[in-house]
């Protein structure tokens, strides 16, 4: 009999398999304990992140509605108009309502959108079949403006007026600000017309001139403030219209709180915006929606 076949060889033997399997089963116990708590530490730390992340998330959302809440807020209070008297220039097509702003409202307008910012908009021109554009602009949804401008007596001009079996309802809510610095200026261009949803279009484009050269008499603050280009005369940003042939139709100066309503979309007259020589040019726009 050999060794390894002896009894007390195959009880050793089994004995140290044993010893061993118990060994190894200890190993991989102690090595998976503290697995564990890691795994659960991780999925706390997810958890975590995740609900910072939604906090975070929801911040921002209300950052920006208060934000948006003070924006609103500091328009200028827009009163009722009641004697507007109407300019046409090229019939309905093109017409002016001198002072449909007060001084104060127009004045009102500047300062929230400085207040606001600007960014700057520009364009590489014709070579790329686009206007020269070179101004400074702010875009904000406001429904509730729109309508409080629409029904200050804007409306009543448009009573008479129906576009392919359309009357008009009211005012974009996209309302747009524009700002015109020493020597900035918008070539010669056509405004499109936008489609809204449910049969609602656009088809006049409204401008509201928020500064003008002349207009109104200055205040101390102004007249000592000549460093201002703000409060400067404006000079130039006159609106020039043309015809077919590239006659001059009308050239309408900026004044402070004059509106001017023109067609856009397929009956829109080529028009630019002249260069600004002195001062700074507000407007105010937005666009006539029919329906």
């Amino acid at each position: 009999m050999s060794a390894q076949s002896s009894p007390g060889y195959l009880k050793y033997t089994r004995y140290m398999v044993s010893s061993l399997d118990l060994v190894s089963s200890s190993f991989h116990r102690a090595a998976m304990v503290p697995r564990l708590p890691s795994l659960k530490l991780q999925t706390d730390q997810t958890r975590k992140r995740k609900s910072i992340s939604v906090e975070a998330a929801k911040t921002t959302m209300a950052e920006r509605k208060k934000e948006d809440s003070k924006k609103k807020s500091k328009w200028p209070k827009i009163s009722p108009k009641t004697d507007l008297q109407i300019n046409l220039l090229k019939e309905t097509h093109l017409f002016t309502v001198p002072n449909f702003f007060t001084s104060v409202e127009s004045k009102g307008f500047v300062q929230a959108a400085e207040l606001m910012g600007f960014t700057h908009q520009g364009s590489l021109g014709p070579t790329r079949g686009e206007a020269f554009r070179d101004n400074d602009r702010i875009s904000v949804d406001d429904p509730v403006l729109a309508q409080t401008i629409w029904e200050s007596g804007l409306n009543k001009f448009f009573t008479d007026i129906k576009i392919r079996g359309k009357v008009a309802v009211g005012l974009n809510p996209n309302i747009r600000f524009y700002r015109y610095k020493t020597g900035q200026r918008f070539g010669r261009h056509i405004d499109e017309s936008v489609e809204l949803g449910d049969g609602w279009r656009t088809y006049y484009t409204l401008l509201i001139y928020l500064s003008g050269g002349g207009s109104g008499q200055k205040t101390k603050t102004e007249m000592s403030s000549q460093k201002d280009a703000s409060v400067e005369p404006l000079v130039g940003g006159e609106t020039v219209f043309y015809g077919p042939r590239r006659g001059v139709v009308a050239e309408v100066a900026p004044a402070e709180g004059m509106a001017l309503l023109h067609l856009h979309g397929d009956n829109c007259m080529l028009h630019e915006a002249r260069n600004v020589a002195k001062g700074v040019k507000y407007v105010f726009r937005s666009d006539v929606i029919f329906a």
